[in-house]
């Protein structure tokens, strides 16, 4: 079954500020062959983290909402785990948009 999903990645481009873009690029042709179809990337600059974790104190977010079979996480996971550029991996399901909650309809009083 293909469901919807949101990958947020924190990169590990320590002295590598310039090439960002190529990372990014280079991501998302991963996800694309694993047979991920991406709605949309989300490029959210550096940030510092709130301590210091080894020797990173900072680290680019991205942001990967796609669409997959529910075995594609597994695999991601695994892929980018060995990559040394992904310094943290986190996937969530999202809620396709035709499984919106309706509301019940308001009682009308009777007259």
């Amino acid at each position: 079954m293909i469901n919807r999903y949101e990958a947020f990645l924190v990169l590990n481009t320590q002295g590598k500020d310039e090439t960002v873009k190529e990372i990014v690029d280079r991501l998302e042709s991963e996800f694309e062959k694993e047979g991920a179809k991406i709605e949309q990337v989300q490029k959210m600059d550096k940030r510092q983290f709130s301590y210091v974790a080894g020797e990173l104190d900072g680290g680019h977010y991205v942001n990967f909402v796609f669409n997959g079979d529910s075995q594609l996480i597994a695999k991601l996971r695994a892929k980018f785990k060995l990559d040394p550029e992904v310094y943290r991996q986190h996937f969530q399901r999202l809620k396709a948009t035709s499984e919106k909650v309706r509301k019940p309809p308001k009682k009308v009083a009777a007259e």
